[in-house]
């Protein structure tokens, strides 16, 4: 970037962690139990890994990015290794230990546990190891980051003398380079390189592994680039000619010179100090290849606007004015259809940054009648609602400090709802708001608060009572006078009721279309959705607010009634509905009221609707699967990353004033907004898989419906590389972007039986151009240390045809003269000289004297 931008990564890893302590660990999966006795563990001074070491066994490390959670507690199954720990450290064991969550999606998850030597040292860990985890810096990391975050993980896999395995190292180059390759240059390099040698930790120095790198994969791909700067005539960039590579292409021409004024020699001679390592090179203001692909995978060229992963957008806005990152049946962890409840679903969602999650309420049938969590009707299993409020209250705010939206499918008795609001109540504590601020009221043509004012605050979603009836009834509950009349209680269990008679011929057993359907598809295609229930307990009603759900009155009479704190919700088809017939009305809803979008019924998989086309109108809780790590779930979690993963997206301009027209299907831009044009050069890859197989990548671009460009561009297939393939595909053109602030590019990374081997999503109103390395995600969008793309990236404003000459002359009025002094004399040497109008003056002069003839 033109103007240094300090990207402070780095957490502070509080002292006892990096000291150190002496840890019994234990883990249980399934029917294996396993415990390690007096394991070392620390973490590195860069809160990169927490890893550990016995007398006993091999060296191992946990990536910090990975973890999700650090919990007290933690009890085994297996009563002999239940037993083996009380007689070491007594009863009170639980006390001193500690449970470490972590995976690579939210479903998945590992849990290792220690016993610490007292419980006031599991504190101490617990707080410490929560300090360094869930931070959205550290997932930003450059390239160069990366492959030294590989080095050290490479230094705590030691064997039991510790000392590094050269066999562990040649598996970090196992998908491109023959094993034999990578013992030469291990040799080449002085160190031990054969199959079982082993390598002194001290003698391993991240400088060894950085040019073994080089020596195993060669840049030729910056070669060739080094080489076009150079021209080919020296081994060094000289200092002008750097800085016109960083204005030329590495810069955006869109930016304003003023606040992001053009690289200068102070600028360009300050990256070459940072990373050229030649001190004689320092002195002359020159830069060599290292120090050019040093440059190229560092902070200072990262693809992304750096200041963009912190909290940059306004925050004081209403809540209607922003994207709020939602769940859809949170507490399910597989199918929709005779799925899995869990309480971790809760934990893992939040965690990752969600600020709206789903809780559907049933009546519990036990002789304690405890409110239970489940898809009613549905066959899956169920939770205690209590077990999840405590969850939601431990991860609510770990991640974000944003207000987190409570959303209730009540099916309780008012009995079991009095339960709901006590534990509410109970739990929550202050966290619960349960009264409207006072510069906020509860009346027509009152905004809603912004998130700045809802810090660590959870807001309840649930049906409210009428005022008048609320008032009376939550008097008498005060005062001890509530009477519950006897009311039937809806069955969680019982079988799903046969649709409207209308309706049964395209559910018919023995239509072609259902016969073509699964039992489970023909049950939910026969489901018919029924809200919560309209008898609330004056109780848990008087703790609705700021998202009171009604029944969707219709534009005209939502308009007229100007609740700004009512709110809907649409399944994905009524809300397509909407969008195809009244398309700028929905815009015009969710600037002033909240929505929801949740995914039709018939999803039996949990598989997840696009969501870029409800958040085109402005729909606010746009709710997926997020137990299913699919397209819309990576787009979904790849949009939230930014504005420092607060699960709040304010949303542009033009989609908040009431002064404004938006229509979410133009092709033409918007007014105000300049349109772009986008061009990706996919150069070559980096660590893309683990084994020896062929690799593709795909770049789409998703956006307004004029926007989004889907599997139309794709580089060729490189075989039996999944090392560092060479694509240099010729470019690929997104030639007109109608709304850059809304649109977002997916590069996507196959093998050749396309499997998804890694993604990135990057929102094109923070884009960087040039040539730019691109660190991969998973499919659930935890990043991954080494897998890398080198791409050019070229961003321009959008030109229609033929008015390309007058942009340029706009732009760059000198460099635009310039280029035509330099035609005007190619012209001249090839005896053609041109008029002050334009014309040939050879052509002037024949016609002036045929006009004398």
């Amino acid at each position: 970037m033109t103007k240094r931008v300090e990207f402070n990564w780095r957490i502070p890893v509080p002292e006892p962690l990096l000291v150190g302590a002496t840890f019994d660990k234990w883990t249980e999966e399934k029917d294996q139990t396993d415990i390690e006795p007096a394991s070392f563990f620390q973490v590195d001074e860069y809160g990169f890994f927490i890893h550990w070491k016995s007398e006993s066994r091999d060296g191992d490390a946990l990536e910090l990015s990975q973890v999700s959670d650090i919990r007290a507690g933690g009890v085994p199954k297996d009563p002999r290794l239940t037993n083996q720990l009380v007689s070491k450290h007594g009863q009170d064991f639980e006390d001193k230990s500690l449970t470490i969550c972590s995976g690579l999606d939210l479903v998945n998850i590992n849990y290792l546990h220690v016993v610490c030597p007292s419980s006031e040292v599991a504190k101490i860990w617990q707080e410490g190891l929560r300090a360094v985890t869930n931070k959205n810096k550290c997932n930003n990391t450059c390239s160069s980051t990366n492959l030294m975050k590989h080095w050290m993980r490479l230094c705590f896999q030691v064997d039991i003398s510790g000392k590094v395995p050269v066999k562990v190292i040649a598996r970090t180059f196992a998908s491109g380079k023959t094993e034999k390759l990578v013992y030469q240059c291990l040799e080449e390099l002085g160190l031990p390189s054969e199959k079982n040698d082993v390598i002194e930790k001290d003698a391993f120095t991240f400088e060894k592994f950085y040019k073994l790198y080089h020596k195993i994969c060669p840049r030729n791909d910056i070669e060739e680039l080094f080489q076009s700067i150079t021209r080919g005539k020296s081994e060094f960039i000289s200092l002008m000619a750097f800085i016109d590579f960083l204005n030329e292409k590495q810069r955006d021409p869109r930016l304003n010179e003023i606040l992001y004024p053009l690289y200068n020699e102070k600028r360009a001679a300050e990256i070459i100090e940072a990373y050229e390592t030649d001190k004689e090179n320092q002195l002359h203001r020159r830069l060599s290849k290292d120090g050019f692909i040093r440059y190229l995978m560092s902070d200072d060229n990262a693809p992304v606007w750096l200041d963009r992963l912190d909290i940059y957008m306004d925050m004081d806005q209403p809540l209607s004015h922003y994207y709020i990152n939602s769940s859809h049946n949170t507490y399910l962890s597989g199918r929709q259809f005779g799925g899995k409840s869990s309480v971790e679903m809760y934990r893992q969602t939040l965690l990752a940054g969600c600020r709206c999650v789903e809780l559907d309420c049933w009546d519990g049938k036990g002789s304690d009648e405890e409110p239970i969590i489940t898809h009613g009707k549905a066959m899956c299993t169920e939770i205690l609602f209590k077990d999840a409020i405590i969850a939601i209250r431990d991860c609510a705010f770990v991640t974000s400090d944003y207000p987190v939206i409570l959303s209730f499918e009540n099916h309780c008795c008012k009995a079991q709802q009095h339960k709901l609001a006590k534990y509410c109540d109970e739990i929550f504590g202050d966290l619960l708001l349960k009264e409207p601020l006072p510069d906020f009221p509860l009346e027509p043509g009152q905004p809603l608060p912004p998130p700045s004012a809802l810090k660590r605050k959870i807001l309840i979603k649930n049906k409210r009572l009428k005022p008048e009836v609320e008032k009376i009834e939550l008097e008498l509950f005060r005062q001890g006078q509530f009477v519950i009349e006897d009311e039937e209680k809806e069955d969680a269990d019982a079988p799903a009721a046969p649709p409207p008679e209308e309706k049964k011929d395209v559910c018919d057993p023995n239509s072609t279309e259902s016969r073509s359907l699964s039992f489970e598809e023909r049950f939910l295609q026969m489901y018919e959705y029924k809200g919560g229930t309209n008898r609330v307990h004056p109780w848990l009603s008087s703790m609705v607010n700021y998202a009171e759900p009604v029944k969707f009155p219709g534009f005209t009479t939502a308009e007229e009634k100007n609740v700004h704190h009512n709110m809907s919700s649409f399944s994905e088809a009524a809300g397509l509905n909407l969008l195809k017939t009244s398309a700028i009305e929905f815009v015009n809803y969710n600037k002033r009221q909240m929505s929801r979008i949740y995914p039709k019924g018939t999803r039996a998989d949990s598989s997840n609707y696009m969501p870029q086309v409800f958040w085109n109108a402005g729909c606010q809780m746009v709710s997926l699967n997020y137990q299913t790590p699919d397209l819309p779930f990576q787009l979904n979690q790849g949009k939230f990353e930014y504005n420092g993963n607060c699960g709040y997206l304010l949303k542009p301009d033009f989609m908040r004033r009431p002064d404004k027209a938006f229509d979410p299907f133009a092709e033409s831009p918007v007014d105000g907004v300049i349109a772009a044009q986008c061009q990706v050069q996919v150069i070559a890859g980096q660590f893309l898989s683990s084994n020896k197989v062929g690799t593709y990548v795909e770049v789409d671009m998703y956006g307004l419906p004029t926007d989004t460009i889907r599997k139309e561009f794709r580089t060729r297939l490189i075989p039996a590389n999944g090392l560092n393939p060479i694509y240099n595909e010729e470019p690929f053109l997104f030639r007109k972007v109608v709304l850059p602030d809304l649109a977002v590019l997916r590069f996507g990374v196959y093998d050749e039986n396309g499997k998804l081997l890694g993604q990135r999503i990057l929102p094109l109103d923070g884009l960087q151009a040039g040539y730019r390395h691109i660190s991969l995600r998973t499919e659930a969008n935890f990043p991954m240390s080494l897998p890398m793309l080198f791409c050019n990236v070229e961003l321009k404003i959008y030109v229609p045809d033929g008015l390309g000459g007058l942009m340029d002359a706009l732009s760059d009025p000198n460099a635009f003269l310039k280029q035509k002094q330099k035609q005007d004399d190619q012209m001249k040497a090839m005896g053609i000289e041109q008029t002050a109008d334009g014309g040939v003056k050879g052509q002037a002069e024949e016609k002036k004297r045929r006009d004398e003839i």
